[in-house]
């Protein structure tokens, strides 16, 4: 079990939804937050409602200069936690290509981009906590899940490839695939979300995940995640005969 009391952690997307609830959750165990993501007011009103003090740096991860700047004043962490995310539906035949890019350049890219600063230090000292947000939609194809799907599964795996190559090192990888949570972003849906979580609820899974010196990874709602872990063992011609 670890102990994040007066650990400082960098949460990038931290303005609303599981960003804002995890950064409740941690400041709650006494861990110090750095809070980011682009909007500076919705920033400050998360920290003014944190049991310690936290602070505000905001970023834009789709942005090479914006990332570097925020890495150098942020400066040494004992980890980050990456949540930063964009999201439209979208299906093949309805691709537009502005919004697909932009999920691609915030949702992964930009994952890289921080951890491009980030990780070589850790190395460097042989110490450091990094936990990466996935999605359960990252484990196979799904129908109108263009840009996001596909954004979610290359973090899966950037996450899993850095598993393999740390595991023996001082810096700890962890991988989190929420389903569907209650945020601005879902409510884009049309569709009813089963095993619908609030924000509080999946930043209390992660919080868990952190503690667990053990565990890689969590994925959650623990049942709804069934549907998609045996999902990839399907055969292609039942698969999507089920699931398109």
């Amino acid at each position: 079990m670890s102990d994040l009391t007066g650990k400082r952690y960098w949460l990038v997307g931290a303005s609303e939804g599981l960003g804002a609830a995890l950064a409740a959750k941690l400041s709650g165990v006494g861990a110090d937050v750095v809070l980011s993501a682009r909007n500076k007011a919705g920033l400050e009103e998360v920290a003014a409602g944190l049991p310690r003090q936290a602070e505000v740096v905001t970023v834009d991860i789709a942005d090479d200069d914006s990332v570097a700047k925020a890495a150098k004043e942020v400066g040494d962490v004992d980890g980050v936690v990456l949540l930063a995310g964009v999201y439209w539906p979208m299906a093949a035949t309805e691709w537009k290509a502005d919004e697909a890019v932009t999920m691609a350049d915030v949702n992964f890219t930009g994952f890289l981009r921080v951890l491009g600063h980030m990780v070589p230090q850790m190395v460097e000292k042989d110490d450091g906590h990094i936990v990466i947000t996935g999605s359960l939609s990252g484990f196979r194809g799904l129908p109108g899940a263009i840009g996001y799907g596909a954004t979610k599964a290359g973090v899966m795996s950037l996450a899993e490839s850095m598993r393999a190559d740390l595991r023996k090192t001082g810096v700890r990888v962890q991988l989190a695939n929420p389903g569907f949570i209650k945020t601005r972003l879902t409510d884009k849906n049309a569709f009813k979300m089963p095993f619908l979580m609030t924000p509080e609820e999946a930043a209390q899974e992660m919080l868990e995940l952190m503690f667990d010196e053990d565990a890689f990874d969590r994925h959650f709602p623990r049942v709804f995640s069934w549907v998609f872990r045996l999902s990839r063992f399907l055969p292609n011609w039942l698969y999507y005969r089920i699931f398109a």
